[in-house]
């Protein structure tokens, strides 16, 4: 029997429980491929791909598969085209054009008619697996010949359907799932089948979260996916998940804050998706809600990356998530499905669709229109960036990395001592830009002036060298690259979903110049400083100690037993200052290894793009030599990271995902139960990541351990909450500040405290205003410069300020007797939304510090330096606290 009617004016969409569904469609339906009814069980990635494939076999003429990857564990990747017959005959051309029309490819559309192009993410969240459930119903409806709706969707639409794109995260779920249900479903929330073990199915396979990686591109699953959403660009986005088992559905229009960079066209299309959408939900009568809780602010979502590249991007939360199952009972009483949530995904993916088909020449001429502004009158104040290198090729390549994964166009200096020209004739058409002639009063000589990221000021006289990196809004992404690079983006409403501040000067740490004026960049440095070549058997070599490929040489050569030192202060030789930090290579101590020691080293800083300087003596002509004291031997450290119940999936995952995918270095994951049974002389360092279970699980037996192994060589590395923990216990020097005010009484006369029963009655609280006086004590991901004491192994390579994403308003003392390597001052603040309650408590305040303990040290971080894999600075920040403190 029919189970729903979807209907929106006269079209007519039907699900079914208990019969096969009575519909015109000749292919093969999910439940005849599965052998079960869609809602009855959960279905695994590989199964949901064969029926993709089935129905691709079965209706070649208006289906095309797209395999674009392979997840870490080895599933494969594919996007599902659905299209009308004559849109398919022409799917290259309708794709080309679109790249063409918007300038990421060079050439002229062609005259044909340009459908819509409407992609549909799913599962992108794991454990959010109905949209996988969803995906197959959609793909059999669309192909539903008799269906008007369907038809007029793939006559006027081009409709990519992503079935997973985190298929290793859907299978953790699926598999455990399918183990943990009996022949019926147990509504009972507190059943098993509804307590998800950690890390649970909702992140990837090093435990990040992919719908906050659409910028950053850190995982393997985003980059292919990208690489795959820039050959078609769409028009519009859509991005399904899941939320808590109470919440009834959420569709757009978006709440606030909306970035100020989102069109009025984008704005207003979100209205007509809540329309079309509210006239589906309306007419089966189920709840809904608008306007809250889901922002278009952070870029690197899977609404708002799409929207900040011309689409209208929008996201869709069904209530119910990994704790759902397959059915659960609500607070109100009511059963909620699996079946009921994929009928509303369903009906929420075809209005959406149905609102691009019924407007897709509006859509389409509204997507070109955004890519002409960005060419010729980009958004913002700053119509060019200068990014200067230091010398650091590292950071520069990664941020180059970053840029080329979004396509956003760059290039280099023209010449030393002089202004790239200014006012060219137009944006260049490869991803590292082409010259372009000046016009005339081109500015020749120098003398421009520019916001400095670091100083916070406007700037006169900046003089550009031939590898500093040079970027022109005057392009396809300049929308894009504004948001990334805006030292403070506009927050229109404090009450948001996400960080607030992600500006890349100061996550990579570059010096950068926002100019008011345009300059187009050269396509390579003019000037080239090739490596020079390497002598047969020098005394050492060395290696500058600047950015995350230093940490990795070191861990590649102390992976491979090869000696290294570090020089603990600056000094100088062959008419070159070395700062401290920088890698003493030396052949003393690797002799066994014989002439096999060049090779090694050389290749593996080769493979790493490190130059390395060879040197034939260890005698410096200032500073300390190579056998001084203050020369650290580095030493192989083994590593544990402390996982599983209690701990952040996406904070242990960071670290993980640091030693095992960046550095290529052994590290032995320990679940925070077993901390009190495992042989501590197995062990150097303890990296104990953000969590909310060290109250239970450093008892006093573990904590004791820990403190003996500490004292007698050991380095614990504890960040964010895992410092908390360790405040205040015995051993261990952290401690919270002081509330000055705490104790104070003030005598008062009897008129004064009449005044004040006064004002206290004109500033109670409103209940309406919860939400928002919350806020005032949070602190949810902003900038701030953190004053370092350079001279300490922690700090090597930072320089003298480090910009940390602060999330939380963290509260520690100064230290005492240890080394106070980073903190807070008064005036630190940079970017961002941070409460006026949480602004106060972050004065003066320690951001990382180190404390000695007998033989070994603690290293205290307040903030995480591995956030999201992104923030690039931090990667040599943890190196740090890796590899040189404690030697």
């Amino acid at each position: 029997m029919i189970r729903f009617l979807l209907a929106a004016g006269f079209i007519c969409v039907s699900f079914f429980i208990n019969a096969q569904p009575a519909t015109t469609n000749t292919l093969v339906s999910p439940q005849d491929f599965l052998g079960y009814r869609i809602g009855e069980r959960f279905t695994p990635h590989h199964r949901v791909l064969a029926y993709a494939e089935q129905i691709a076999r079965q209706a070649p003429g208006r289906v095309k598969l797209l395999p674009y990857g392979t997840t870490y564990e080895g599933r494969p990747l594919m996007a599902v085209v659905v299209a009308s017959e004559a849109n398919i005959a022409r799917l290259d051309e309708i794709r080309t054009d679109n790249l063409k029309r918007v300038g990421l490819t060079e050439g002229t559309p062609g005259n044909g008619t340009k459908p819509a192009i409407a992609w549909i993410s799913y599962n992108v969240h794991g454990n959010e697996a109905v949209s996988s459930e969803t995906f197959m119903d959609v793909l059999y409806s669309l192909l539903d010949t008799k269906n008007a709706v369907s038809q007029k969707i793939l006559t006027n639409a081009v409709v990519i359907l992503d079935p997973g794109l985190n298929p290793d995260g859907h299978d953790r779920y699926v598999n455990w799932y399918n183990q943990m249900q009996g022949r019926v479903a147990n509504p009972t929330p507190f059943a098993r089948e509804h307590n998800e073990p950690w890390p649970g199915g909702r992140y990837t396979h090093y435990y990040f979260d992919p719908n906050r990686d659409w910028a950053w591109q850190t995982q393997e699953i985003t980059q292919q996916r990208m690489a795959l959403y820039h050959q078609w660009m769409p028009h519009l986005h859509a991005d399904f998940h899941e939320m808590g088992v109470e919440s009834p559905y959420y569709f757009a229009p978006s709440a606030k804050p909306y970035h100020e960079d989102i069109t009025p066209f984008q704005r207003d299309f979100q209205n007509t998706i809540g329309q079309y959408c509210s006239r589906y939900f309306d007419r089966n009568g189920w709840l809904y809600y608008t306007r809250e809780r889901f922002d278009l602010f952070y870029p690197s979502y899977g609404d708002t990356w799409p929207t900040y590249n011309g689409a209208i991007g929008m996201t869709y939360e069904q209530g119910g998530s990994g704790r759902a199952g397959l059915a659960v009972l609500k607070a109100d009483g009511d059963t909620l499905t699996l079946r009921q949530r994929i009928d509303h995904h369903v009906a929420a993916s075809i209005a959406t669709l149905e609102s691009v088909a019924d407007r897709a020449p509006e859509v389409v001429k509204a997507f070109g229109e955004y890519f002409d502004k960005a060419k010729t009158s980009p958004v913002g104040p700053y119509k060019s960036y200068v990014i200067k290198s230091n010398g650091d090729a590292g950071r520069m390549s990664a941020l180059r990395q970053l840029l080329d994964r979004n396509q956003i166009r760059y290039g280099f200096a023209r010449s030393e001592g002089r202004t790239p020209d200014a006012s060219g004739t137009g944006a260049a058409t490869t991803t590292q830009a082409t010259a372009s002639k000046a016009k005339k009063g081109s500015t020749t000589g120098g003398g421009i002036s520019g916001f400095n990221y670091f100083s916070q000021k406007t700037e006169s006289n900046i003089k550009i060298a031939p590898e500093d990196l040079v970027i022109s809004a005057y392009q396809p992404k300049s929308t894009l690259l504004k948001i990334l690079f805006e030292p403070k983006s506009a927050l229109e409403d404090s009450i948001t979903y996400d960080i607030t501040a992600w500006s890349l000067p100061y996550a990579f740490g570059l010096p950068t110049y926002g100019l008011t004026s345009r300059i187009e960049p050269s396509a390579v440095p003019e000037i080239q400083n090739p490596k020079s070549p390497i002598q047969n058997s020098p005394y050492a070599y060395l290696a500058r100690w600047q950015s995350m490929p230093s940490v990795q040489l070191l861990a590649g050569l102390l992976k491979q037993k090869i000696k290294v030192r570090a020089a603990e202060k600056p000094f100088e030789m062959g008419g070159q200052k070395y700062t401290a930090g920088t890698l003493l290579i030396t052949r003393a101590g690797n002799e066994r290894l014989g002439a096999r020691f060049d090779q090694l080293v050389q290749a593996e800083a080769q493979k790493l793009n490190v130059t390395l300087t060879p040197v034939q003596t260890g005698f410096v002509t200032k500073g300390s030599d190579f056998g001084s004291d203050f020369v650290l031997a580095l030493q192989p450290p083994r590593v544990g990271i402390v996982i599983g119940e209690g701990m952040s999936p996406t904070a242990s995952g960071e670290v993980w995902h640091y030693f095992d995918q960046e550095l290529n270095y052994p590290a032995s994951l320990i679940n925070g139960s077993d901390l009190g049974n495992i042989d501590w002389t197995k062990l150097d360092i303890l990296v104990m990541p953000t969590g909310f279970a060290y109250g239970r699980i450093l008892n006093d037996r573990t904590l004791a351990a820990i403190r003996t192994w500490i004292q007698g060589g050991g380095k614990l590395i504890a960040m964010e909450r895992a410092a908390d923990a360790l405040m205040g216990k015995d051993g261990f020097e952290l401690k919270e500040k002081a509330d000055s005010d705490k104790g104070e009484s003030k005598k008062v006369g009897s008129a004064s405290a009449e005044k004040g029963k006064k004002a206290a009655l004109d500033t109670l609280k409103v209940y309406a205003d919860r939400e928002r006086e919350a806020v005032s004590d949070e602190t949810p991901g902003s900038i701030y410069r953190i004053s370092l004491d350079t001279t300490h192994p922690l700090a090597f390579g930072l320089g003298t300020d480090y910009y940390a994403l602060v999330q939380e308003a963290h509260n520690f003392d100064v230290l005492k007797e240890g080394w106070n390597v980073g903190y807070l001052k008064a005036d630190n603040y940079v970017a961002g939304f941070a409460g006026r309650n949480a602004k106060e408590k972050l004065k003066n305040t320690l951001s990382m510090g180190v404390q000695q303990l007998g033989r070994g040290s603690v290293v205290y971080l307040a903030d995480n330096p591995l956030f999201r894999g992104f923030w690039y600075s931090g990667k040599l920040l943890f190196g740090n606290a890796v590899f040189m403190v404690g030697n």
